[in-house]
């Protein structure tokens, strides 16, 4: 498996890292997947200061994956998917019909509300999930540990990752 290095982003008005008992599971299943957590941060519902760490990720090289977790509700201050949809350059829409289908099974209906999102930014590859540690364990052992596995067949996001940045005017060699 390769090892991949990843940041983690908490979004919450409400939690303190110790309190952020999303990202420490998320922390922890980076690690048993074999890949490395570079970063993990905690910033308050701010459409502005999620912006800048992502962006901040987003122009590392020492950064493949960005997941962040909360801000992705409908009432006035979730605005995680606002704040960083603008920075990807392509969407990966599969990502939260797929979540939204597997999260109906354990919350129903409420999956709809639901504003989760993936994409690629400058060659690193972003999960914006929901804040619930019931949503981010499905997030994480439905949908996102086997697109980082390289063993994942017929593909996954690691064989890809050579290629994201690769420019869009240029014929394939």
């Amino acid at each position: 498996m390769a090892c991949l290095p990843v940041a983690l982003l908490t979004v919450s008005d409400r939690r303190s890292m110790a309190e952020d008992a999303s990202g420490a599971l998320l922390a922890q299943r980076v690690h048993q997947a074999g890949h490395e957590l570079v970063e993990r941060q905690l910033v308050p519902d701010d459409r502005y200061r999620i912006r800048a760490v992502v962006s901040g990720w987003i122009a590392n090289p020492g950064v493949a994956v960005v997941i962040s977790s909360g801000g992705t509700g409908l009432t006035g201050r979730d605005g995680t998917p606002e704040a960083i949809a603008p920075l990807l350059d392509k969407t990966i829409t599969g990502f939260g019909e797929l979540f939204r289908v597997v999260s109906f099974e354990s919350v129903g209906t409420s999956s709809l509300q639901s504003r989760c999102l993936a994409g690629v930014a400058n060659g690193t590859v972003l999960f914006v999930l929901p804040g619930s540690v019931d949503a981010v364990t499905t997030a994480w052992d439905r949908l996102i540990r086997a697109q980082l596995d390289d063993a994942t067949r017929p593909c996954n996001l690691v064989q890809l990752l050579p290629r994201l940045r690769e420019p869009m005017d240029q014929p394939p060699m």
